[in-house]
């Protein structure tokens, strides 16, 4: 089969990812092997590819946004059956056994695996995954729709409910790709006030489009005081920022899984009148079953740019400049 690998990690501009000619993966016996479709491109990926995450798997097989079908399944497998369609995200595995696991926070377990990062993901023709972390996929979508939904929306998701954005309350956004403007339509849904902070243009333009009441960049001040906010654009810089935006208990929610250093913070302007900060480490497969039936009850416009199968290190590169609207899409399998 054909695969993209990151085989030097570093600067786009030194080609980090190289398409070569790869075994066909074996599904062990609690796996799924999945002929794959789509694959969405996401910003973790970038980091990946560029080495700001340490490397876990040399010449690693990058992509967890994978939407395929299955063609073997291993012999301890009963969810799944041969040609069903399936959705792999980032978490491939947990012990299942730590305080974290069986206290329902498995995406903080200890010996977490992650696809195209611990293990080969789907910029590939073909790709595995355990049968236990495999999603059933919500009907209405096509499969480039349905792409995105596995990180962007799965972790915008988990960070919708980490900033704890009260009822009728005002949401700040800071970034606006792919994950945000999910999150975005999450939140207008559940009836909540949205204010967009980003430096695209067209992605302010999306924003509008979408129901946000305010567009503006990103060192803007929002037009009125935030309940909570959610950066996702990996600027440490932004951190301050966003705190200086939230109203007194407000909350900010870190979604990135990599973020430039924090500028120091001064108490009383950024953290007093018990203003809270929080990260976001990946996600559970309870946010994801959650996320889609919440998908499949509120229909989203799911925006996509999409990219043949050849063209991941373009897709990659137009992510790192702000090129894509909505989320990147490669195409490889014969996708709805």
């Amino acid at each position: 089969m054909r695969a993209w690998a990151v085989e030097n990690p570093g600067p786009l501009e030194r080609g980090p990812l190289s398409l070569r000619s790869r075994p066909m993966p074996r599904a062990e016996a609690d796996e799924l092997l999945v002929r794959v479709l789509v694959c969405g491109v996401c910003r973790t990926d970038l980091h990946v590819a560029e080495g700001d995450l340490p490397v876990h798997r040399p010449g690693v097989v990058p992509g967890h946004e994978v939407v395929g079908e299955v063609v073997e399944k291993g012999t301890e497998v009963t969810e799944f059956e041969v040609g069903d369609r399936v959705g792999i995200a980032w978490l491939r595995r947990t012990c299942g056994r730590c305080t974290y696991c069986r206290g329902g926070r498995e995406n903080l377990c200890p010996r977490s695996l992650y696809t195209g990062w611990d293990a080969d993901g789907g910029y590939a023709e073909h790709t595995t995954v355990p049968a236990q972390y495999a999603y059933r996929l919500p009907p209405g979508y096509a499969d480039e729709q349905l792409a995105p939904l596995l990180c962007a929306g799965l972790i915008g998701y988990r960070a919708w409910l980490r900033a704890q954005v009260p009822d009728g309350g005002r949401l700040g956004i800071y970034g606006f790709g792919a994950s945000a403007h999910l999150t975005a339509q999450v939140a207008l849904a559940s009836g909540v006030t949205v204010h967009v902070l980003t430096r695209s243009e067209a992605a302010r333009s999306l924003a509008l489009e979408l129901g946000a009441a305010s567009a503006g960049g990103p060192a803007d001040r929002p037009p009125e005081p935030l309940d909570s906010a959610v950066l996702f654009a990996p600027v440490g810089d932004l951190v301050p920022v966003a705190l200086e935006a939230l109203d007194r208990g407000g909350t900010l929610a870190i979604a990135g899984i990599h973020l430039t250093d924090v500028p120091v913070l001064t108490y009383q302007r950024h953290l007093f009148y018990e203003r809270t900060v929080r990260s976001v480490t990946a996600n559970t497969r309870c946010d994801g079953q959650e996320f889609f039936r919440f998908a499949a009850r509120h229909p989203l416009r799911v925006t996509t740019t999409p990219y043949l199968f050849e063209e991941a290190d373009r897709a990659l590169a137009d992510l790192a400049g702000d090129r894509v609207r909505g989320a990147a899409i490669l195409r490889i399998g014969s996708a709805t």
